[in-house]
């Protein structure tokens, strides 16, 4: 297994926006399939209408790295990596949010940047990597349609990735391979025996992912939750967090509650 394969295991959902919100929308587009395997879609977050007040954008757990900017202010680009709890702010009243969102190990791979040093934060793109900052200053235009913006970046990151040659290290996909299979739920010590030291395995899961393989598999399991889309009632009927490792619902909801920002009753309302 190689970052190429990971989008056969693993689908990261940022459930940002209400179907009924009228004001706001989201779109995602896949990349090409050049790409693909690295990079889970493009995305976009805009305003319809100018609101009457602050949106405040809310980002679940997901395990990805994303590079994003406000097309009505593409000076500035920002890239966010691995997240252990959710995060939620005031992004104004008339925005247009573009994003890249990478598979969980697809940015330390393409750009060799440690994805420990870009957790739990948001950071200034130039200040990592400043020829990609410029391009979306530089070759992208404000009239340019999100479709065409995604056409631009795909290629960006296709040229890239062609110039690379990437080592890759097997014992860590397996041991990601496995987590994805189990959706997080098993016995790291034992389970992820991949000719890896605990140091070793924690050394590297801080490299790829950012986090340690502990954390990192609390997330998958709370994303395995999202896909199944559960109804509030069929929750509780079925109680589909006993089969992740949540051995009560008090358990489960105090976890929920840290990745989404709000219960699951509220959540699958």
């Amino acid at each position: 297994m190689n970052p190429i394969t990971i989008r056969e295991y693993y689908k990261p959902i940022q459930p940002t926006v209400s179907t009924t919100d009228k004001e706001i929308s989201y779109r995602e587009i896949r990349p090409s399939k050049e790409i693909e395997n690295f990079i889970y879609c493009f995305w976009q977050l805009r305003t319809q209408n100018t609101l009457t007040q602050d949106y405040n954008y809310r980002v679940v757990s997901d395990g990805c790295i994303d590079i994003f900017y406000n097309h009505k202010q593409p000076a500035e680009s920002f890239i966010m990596g691995f997240c252990r709890k959710f995060v939620q702010f005031p992004i104004g009243k008339d925005f247009e949010y573009i994003g890249i969102r990478f598979l969980p190990s697809a940015f330390p791979y393409l750009f060799g940047i440690n994805a420990r040093t870009l957790s739990n934060q948001s950071q200034e793109l130039i200040k990592i990597l400043p020829d990609f900052a410029d391009c979306i200053h530089s070759e992208i235009n404000s009239a340019d349609s999100f479709a065409s913006i995604t056409k631009i970046l795909d290629e960006r990151i296709t040229g890239f990735l062609k110039n690379q040659d990437i080592i890759y290290d097997h014992r860590f996909l397996n041991s990601l391979k496995l987590i994805f299979h189990k959706n997080g739920y098993l016995d790291i010590e034992k389970d992820l025996n991949q000719g890896l030291s605990p140091r070793q395995l924690r050394r590297i899961f801080n490299f790829y992912i950012g986090t340690t393989a502990k954390s990192f598999c609390n997330v998958v399991r709370f994303q395995h939750i999202l896909n199944a889309r559960p109804s509030k009632q069929s929750l509780k009927e079925n109680k589909l967090y006993f089969d992740v490792g949540f051995y009560d619902q008090a358990h489960f909801i105090k976890s929920f509650k840290t990745f989404y920002g709000v219960t699951p009753s509220e959540a699958f309302r």
